[in-house]
């Protein structure tokens, strides 16, 4: 069991007590009454006090234990100046990228580079490089080559191993390596964080601390004592094992459903607990020069990866790199509870540091009046990155903290009105939602406990979370408590109860959600469910919202280009949407974010969602930009700009069919005048970007069709 989170014995400078704000200059430390600070903390974000901005939780939680912490945030990093202007700490740097990954942030989906950061004081573009955590430790090294470096955040998280890297379209090496860093800690770090804290300022070397969940670092060889499996070749099938039917006995059961053809030596196996003669194994995946040259080990890579994510059962991991080795300990245990509670509630200002003035903070300004109520999600979408780093397994808070955060909110905000503008996660459905039986869940290697259907071991009662609905805008001053986290509608359904509680109470006019596809192809490689699901909701949704009596909408976001996706899919995805009078304003195209198991299949072409191979099937991957933008143009089917393309390939398929003014026609035969007006009697706009701000339709007409 891991010592609880806030058990520690705190450090001595717990006497100096919470700082109003962490310091981000010498002249803040001196008024604390610091000559140093322990721990600094590098990020590549703006300096947010509020528990949705990573450095502010990790600060505030080193702080409780007793240390003192400063912040550098969107250092210049052209020089050492601005890395130096704390001075030395006395235990160790931290570096983070920021909430988000620095090459999403910084380009689109096309590559073209953006000039707004969300992240940034005036919404300006300029001010974090690419590959921040790269830039920032290198920076460090060059300041303060003898302190010990750590670099964590969701850009290291999902960098940790070897990974494809869409915008130099390569495989690189573990950032560690490049970062130069001593130690990388991945997913939820708090546990590994306080730990390596404490051990440290104990007098330990941080390259002794081997032992701690969620890190890698690098060593030179593997130390004896292991038991190596390995899983560098993937055409030698080993043994296979009986299936084992998880509902039978949950005392030996697994919720896995097929058993994986192993490897070389000893095979991998992905059934079962980790057995008493398995503690110390290790696997041993393909190299970085392997998965370098080789797509369709790295695709297997990604595969043995990710069946290795579960904390009850996750074996280590070693890559060579040359002649390092690249090591990987199991996931992080996830946090109880009770320790959730106390990090959502230590003493956050809620507000931009003093130092920004009035500058806006975009993404402050959306999520200020929010409160997250639960961290992960057992999803499973290939083409998302929230398992990777937050983990399956869902970690929730209390009702009683959530309904003090609302109250905080209330009582400290002067910009609230009264609306708590999301009381969700990354998904806002998922609170309280897990395994029905422990011994099950501590064997389970699925990717996914909702497909390709829900699992009968998942609790899907959704009435602790129509409870706390009901709580929340009973609070005094609260006159709205919206949902704008994504929904799983297919859990949603399974509890009438509930979609009517949320829509009749909790949608502000307009409800997103992803159904991201229509076609069964592409859905089965995103690990979605089908459109009957969607529907099902959509019913539901009409049939509250009416009996409310409230004009609502139902605001649907679809992925073109996804790994898997044909050009008749598309077509048949935009079929659907003009039969339905939808009219998407924004598109989203497929990113490959690193490390994503949608990456693996767009860089290889092999789909790890099965057992690979390099004989197995190939996998239909849109990469070239011409390819790209016809699927683009099925989504915005009703743009007279995409009509030539259109046209074209409609021909080109066989489907010239649709060309032309009937009803069921995609597109009509004839190109308007130059300048044009998008125009669609009849349909609705709806936002279909995956990522980001959702743009708000417009009102539709009267006579429109809802």
């Amino acid at each position: 069991m891991p010592t609880p989170l806030f058990s520690h014995r705190k450090f001595w400078a717990e006497c100096f007590g919470p700082a109003p704000e962490l310091p981000m200059s010498r002249a803040e430390m001196d008024a604390l009454g610091w000559d140093s600070c322990d721990i600094i903390i590098v990020t590549g974000d703006a300096y947010v006090d509020h528990p949705s901005f990573g450095m502010a939780v990790i600060g505030r939680l080193l702080e409780a234990q007793g240390f003192r912490v400063g912040i550098i945030a969107q250092p210049d990093w052209t020089t050492t100046a601005d890395f130096e202007a704390l001075g030395e700490p006395n235990l160790f740097f931290g570096v983070a990228s920021g909430n988000m990954d620095s090459m999403i942030n910084r380009y689109t989906a096309d590559k073209k580079r953006r000039h707004d950061d969300a992240y940034t004081p005036g919404n300006t573009g300029d001010k974090r490089p690419d590959r921040a955590v790269i830039v920032y430790s290198q920076r460090l090294r060059q300041a303060y080559r003898h302190v010990p470096l750590v670099i964590g955040s969701i850009e290291a998280s999902l960098r940790r191993i070897a990974h494809y890297d869409y915008w130099s379209d390569k495989v690189r090496r573990s950032v560690l390596l490049d970062s130069g860093a001593d130690l990388l800690l991945y997913g939820n770090a708090e546990r590994a964080i306080v730990d390596l804290a404490h051990r440290l300022a104990a007098g330990e070397s941080i390259h002794t601390i081997r032992d701690l969940r969620g890190t890698a670092f690098v060593r030179k060889r593997v130390p004896d004592g292991w038991r190596v499996i390995d899983s560098t070749s993937i055409d030698v099938v080993g043994p296979i094992s009986k299936p084992i039917d998880p509902y039978v006995d949950t005392a030996t059961a697994s919720c896995a459903t097929q058993v994986d053809a192993a490897v070389v030596v000893e095979p991998v196996r992905f059934m079962g607990n980790i057995e008493d003669h398995e503690a110390n194994a290790v696997i041993r995946i393909p190299s970085f020069e392997q998965v370098r040259g080789d797509p369709a080990l790295y695709a297997h890579a990604s595969r043995v990866l990710h069946k290795e994510t579960n904390p009850h059962n996750a074996r280590p991991l070693v890559q060579s790199h040359g002649e390092r080795e690249l090591w990987l300990n199991a996931p992080p245990i996830p946090l109880e509870t009770d320790e959730l509670d106390q990090v959502f509630e230590l003493p956050y200002t809620r507000v931009p540091h003093s130092v920004y003035g009035d500058a806006r903070i975009v993404a402050y300004e959306m999520i200020r009046h929010s409160v997250n109520i639960m961290r992960g999600c057992f999803g499973g979408c290939t083409f998302c990155s929230i398992t990777e780093h937050e983990g399956r397994i869902i970690q929730n808070r209390s009702e009683d903290s959530i309904i003090r955060e609302i109250e905080q909110i209330r009582d400290t905000s002067p910009a609230f009105t009264g609306v708590i503008s999301d009381l969700g996660g990354p998904t806002a459905n998922m609170w309280r939602l897990a395994c029905n039986s422990k011994e099950v869940e501590a064997k389970c290697r699925k990717l996914s406990c909702v497909f390709p259907g829900i699992c009968k071991n998942l609790n899907t009662d959704q009435m602790p979370l129509v409870k706390l609905y009901r709580r929340a805008r009973s609070v005094k001053g609260v006159k709205k408590v919206l949902i704008a986290s994504g929904l799983r509608y297919d859990l949603a359904v399974q509890s009438p109860e509930y979609v009517k509680e949320l829509v009749t109470h909790h949608v502000g006019g307009y409800l997103k959600i992803a159904p991201e596809h229509t076609e069964g192809a592409p859905l089965s490689k995103m690990m979605k469910p089908g459109i009957g699901s969607y529907e099902k909701f959509k019913a539901m949704f009409e049939k509250y919202s009416i009996a409310a009596g409230k004009k609502q909408y139902l605001i649907p976001y679809f992925i073109a280009a996804h790994p898997g996706t044909s050009d008749r899919d598309m077509m048949n995805l935009a079929l659907w949407l003009k039969d339905n009078k939808y009219r998407a304003d924004q598109v989203q195209t497929f990113y490959p974010s690193p490390m994503a198991t949608a990456t693996a299949m767009y860089h290889s072409g092999k789909n790890p969602l099965k057992r690979v191979t390099h004989t197995s099937d190939s996998l239909p991957t849109v990469k070239g930009q011409t390819q790209r933008r016809l699927h683009k143009a099925f989504l915005r089917y009703h743009d007279p700009d995409n009509w030539p393309t259109l046209r074209q390939a409609l021909k080109k398929m066989g489907r010239a069919d649709l060309i032309g003014n009937g009803k069921h026609q995609l597109v009509p035969t004839r190109q308007p005048a130059k300048h044009h007006r998008v125009v669609d009697p009849g349909s609705r706009p709806l936002a279909t970007q995956h990522n980001g701000v959702v743009r708000v339709p417009r009102q539709p007409k009267r006579n429109s069709r809802v």
